[in-house]
């Protein structure tokens, strides 16, 4: 029963955060002598295995933690692209990914990795969207850390995304060009900050077009924590939509197939990430392409820069993508 102890019981039973627990651990400053021995004793007493190695501030394990919430990786192509890429970009830097999948109960309660917290790795890159409560965690762990794929006010010092803004933007402008005047977009903008981004970029594309935002034309595809929901098409039919993601467009084009809606003859459909959703269908769908792999290299050189020289902050990196043109858009120009 030991083994099945970890920091985040013993932070429980004292009610004292995490990071004070794994700072009392591994001899490092921030804490009370006192509050060392306390936590100490408590954990041999609730049978928590101790490593006796003595630790070294100045010692580096090579290793960089990746946290996914489990929501992102569950039949999810587009993040395993994102895998590939930093494992790749650790690879040439002579260093080691330990991944570490978030589930929703250890969201919830904050609950970091305990191998993150001894000194197991130098560094931690977040990838895809937690929680204000999670960041707030690991923040106060003091780890270098790089938030990848999404944005919040907690993260703005150290994070890369693509520019999503410019992306919606780009796509509707698209849609327009081709003649398309009533436009939805699909995707819950309370979600994710990329979703959000995507909706205001299109709804900028619409207001340069003197085009009018209508309600009816937002349609959620998931709850607020992101897990999918049934579609519902609107009761007023667009010549378009703009999906804030390639799944959801498999999605949206398949149901309205199972209402007689043909796609492109009768309505236009976009997607974004340029992933394997992309092909699965009949038409393929034009998306845009997230750069992956740069954006995967430059969340590496910025944790190794954070753990080189933590008092250099980042700042917010956007990366570029492009639109990759298939056939799910038909112009309906005169």
């Amino acid at each position: 029963m030991s083994e099945k102890v970890t920091m985040n019981d013993i932070a429980g039973r004292l009610d004292i955060s995490v990071a004070a627990v794994s700072k009392a651990m591994s001899g490092k400053s921030g804490v009370s002598d006192e509050l060392r021995q306390l936590v100490m004793r408590t954990a041999e007493e609730m049978g928590y295995k101790i490593s006796r190695r003595p630790h070294r501030r100045s010692a580096v394990s090579g290793n960089i933690g990746i946290i996914i919430p489990e929501r992102f990786i569950t039949d999810n192509a587009f993040y395993f692209q994102f895998i590939r890429g930093i494992s790749a970009a650790l690879q040439k830097k002579g260093r080691y990914a330990l991944f570490h999948t978030l589930t929703e109960s250890s969201e919830k309660k904050a609950n970091l990795p305990d191998i993150f917290m001894l000194q197991q790795v130098d560094g931690i890159i977040i990838l895809g969207q937690v929680s204000g409560k999670y960041i707030k965690a690991i923040n106060a762990a003091a780890l270098p850390t790089v938030y990848l794929d999404f944005y919040d006010e907690q993260t703005a010092d150290s994070c890369i995304v693509c520019d999503n803004f410019y992306a919606g933007y780009e796509m509707t402008n698209y849609l327009i060009s081709n003649g398309h005047m009533e436009i939805a977009f699909v995707g819950n903008i309370h979600a994710t900050s990329s979703i959000q981004d995507r909706f205001l970029g299109y709804v900028k594309s619409l207001m340069e077009h003197n085009l009018t935002f209508r309600n009816y034309f937002l349609i959620s595809d998931r709850d607020d924590s992101g897990k999918f929901t049934p579609l519902n098409l609107p009761d007023i039919m667009p010549t378009a939509f703009v999906c804030n993601c390639d799944e959801t467009a498999f999605r949206l084009i398949t149901i309205l197939r199972e209402n007689g809606v043909r796609v492109p003859e009768d309505v236009s459909v976009t997607g974004f990430d340029n992933s394997v959703y992309s092909s699965m269908i009949t038409p393929n769908i034009t998306t845009f392409e997230v750069n992956t792999m740069q954006m995967s290299a430059i969340a590496v050189e910025a944790v190794i820069k954070q753990i080189e020289n933590p008092s250099a902050p980042m700042g917010m990196v956007q990366v570029k993508g492009k639109p990759v043109f298939k056939k799910s858009v038909r112009s309906i120009n005169n």
